[in-house]
């Protein structure tokens, strides 16, 4: 599983080459198409550019999204931030229904903070309905492949679901007071607490014992996660990190280079830290993108990082890209390098990669059969606002709200029976073998593997006013704008999909 967490994005060559540039305009959308421009100075964060959105539009509780789907960490100034001048975002509001989902289940936070649960994984030993009467006044939630941790409003944490996914913090459940934050890997969880110490929980090769470094967890200020193993910034902008050794959970041999650390980046099983200077630090399996000695010399003032299952790829101050990793997950962009200039920003399928550039065009490589071949459909992506991968496709909205796929027919990449449908496309989700679209109107359109919620038709009557859409690797879950939830797909309920009511 490759995770992202709201990260900081390091931007020295704004800074120092445009130092007379003191303020961004940005495109800010609703749902509903209404657009309008927003100023923000660089020196303010990106919650003042989200701040003032919504006062433009006069709505409550929103969020920003960017073209591919990503929610912008508001902790950060906007010129450490991917947000750049002329940029478009997506201002979602926020219904009094959060959603959060694991690899085979779903988790609601109703209005008034208490939670709704379903899909578990037939064969779990399950423990949700021995923890429901403790899920009140529920601030967030994080999730492993299998299992659930809430922070209460009290600062607390209630666990359940897969024992063998870290349902289980009996272990250290007295010490989880003042609960900042939750990370997580596939089979382990690592809270942040108020005064900047770690606590970990779960399979112990996979992150869940932090014992080797616990008197250096001091000061964290934010942890990323491959499949196995945890990275800590802490902040003096030093890294932190333990769980599985071949994972990332050793980074011993680039411990001395590990300064300054803005933000941190994980493939399946390696890190890769981009530290004030732009320059870049990795670790971890090699094969997984852990070793980048051969592109060390390019990788200066990097903006952005990307990450397949097994490879990276990086966004320079030129706006070239940098490659690194297995060949056949992206690793190697050479036969697209020499079109690979002014990228905007990249999205990753689990094996390849395919670049916005600041022209509306895309480029892709890796592996050609799961995305990394877009050349059926070249000439068509053009004006492109948003690229979204599963797991093998990709689905691209230009800006006439008509969409483009391509990629593994079986994982969404063809479109071609919903084709007349995908009209005025608002935005994009994907699980990992089907895509689901909000149309203007509220309505969705989906498309792909039916087992893993390419098929509406149970609940296409119910999908009006569609908000936005949350999905694990096999169902997706629509918000309406009543605050009810509709989910569909693979790990649903009530043959296949399940209506939640938050009256």
């Amino acid at each position: 599983m490759v995770r992202s967490v709201w990260h900081k994005t390091v931007r020295p060559n704004r800074q120092a080459g445009s130092s007379d540039i003191m303020s961004v305009r940005v495109e800010v959308g609703l749902l509903s198409g209404k657009t309008a421009t927003v100023r923000v100075g660089l020196e303010e964060k990106v919650e003042a550019l989200r701040l003032r959105a919504q006062t433009t539009f006069g709505v409550g509780k929103a969020r920003l999204v960017n073209s591919f789907g990503s929610i912008l960490d508001e902790s950060v100034p906007i010129k450490l931030s991917s947000v750049q001048d002329g940029d478009a975002l997506t201002l979602q509001i926020c219904n009094t229904v959060q959603v959060q989902a694991s690899s085979f289940a779903f988790a609601a936070i109703l209005s008034d903070k208490s939670v709704v649960i379903w899909g578990i994984k037939e064969g779990w030993s399950d423990d949700s309905t021995a923890v429901l009467d403790q899920l009140e006044n529920v601030d967030q939630i994080q999730v492993s492949c299998g299992a659930f941790a809430a922070i209460l409003g009290n600062g607390s944490v209630v666990t359940w679901g897969d024992p063998a996914a870290g349902s289980d913090s009996s272990d250290v459940q007295h010490l989880l007071q003042n609960v900042q934050g939750i990370q997580a890997t596939d089979f382990a969880f690592a809270a942040i607490l108020g005064d900047g110490s770690v606590l970990t929980w779960g399979d112990p090769e996979a992150g869940g014992d932090s014992s080797a470094v616990q008197d250096q967890l001091k000061d964290v200020q934010q942890i990323q996660s491959t499949g196995s193993a945890f990275a800590a910034i802490l902040g003096d902008g030093s890294v932190m990190s333990w769980g599985s050794a071949d994972d990332g959970g050793d980074s011993s041999d680039v411990q001395q280079q590990l300064k300054n650390v803005c933000q941190i980046q994980a493939s399946g099983a390696a890190f890769a830290a981009i530290t004030g200077d732009g320059s870049v630090v990795t670790w971890g399996a090699a094969c997984y993108g852990g070793d980048s000695s051969a592109v060390q010399g390019q990788l200066k003032t990097v903006q952005q990082i990307q990450a397949s299952i097994r490879a990276f790829a990086a966004i320079v101050g030129d706006g070239s890209v940098v490659t690194w990793g297995s060949g056949n997950y992206g690793g190697d962009s050479s036969t697209v390098q020499d079109q690979l200039r002014n990228a905007r920003q990249i999205q990753a399928s689990h094996r390849s990669f395919a670049a916005m550039l600041f022209d509306g065009s895309v480029l892709t490589w890796g592996d050609a059969e799961d995305g990394g071949d877009s050349s059926a459909v070249q000439d068509q992506l053009k004006n492109v606002q948003q690229v979204v991968s599963s797991g093998n496709a990709y689905a691209a909205v230009l800006d006439d709200g008509s969409v483009v796929t391509w990629g593994d027919a079986n994982y969404g990449g063809d479109s071609s029976t919903v084709q007349d449908q995908l009209k005025h496309v608002q935005h994009l989700q994907a699980t990992a073998a089907a895509f689901a679209a909000i149309l203007v109107d509220g309505s969705v359109v989906a498309w792909g593997d039916p087992q893993d919620g390419g098929d509406i038709s149970a609940v296409q009557h119910q999908l009006r006013d569609v908000q936005h859409i949350q999905s694990t690797a096999s169902a997706f879950a629509a918000v309406l704008g009543s605050g009810s939830v509709i989910t569909w797909g693979g790990n649903a309920i009530n043959g296949g999909y399940a209506v939640i009511s938050n009256s």
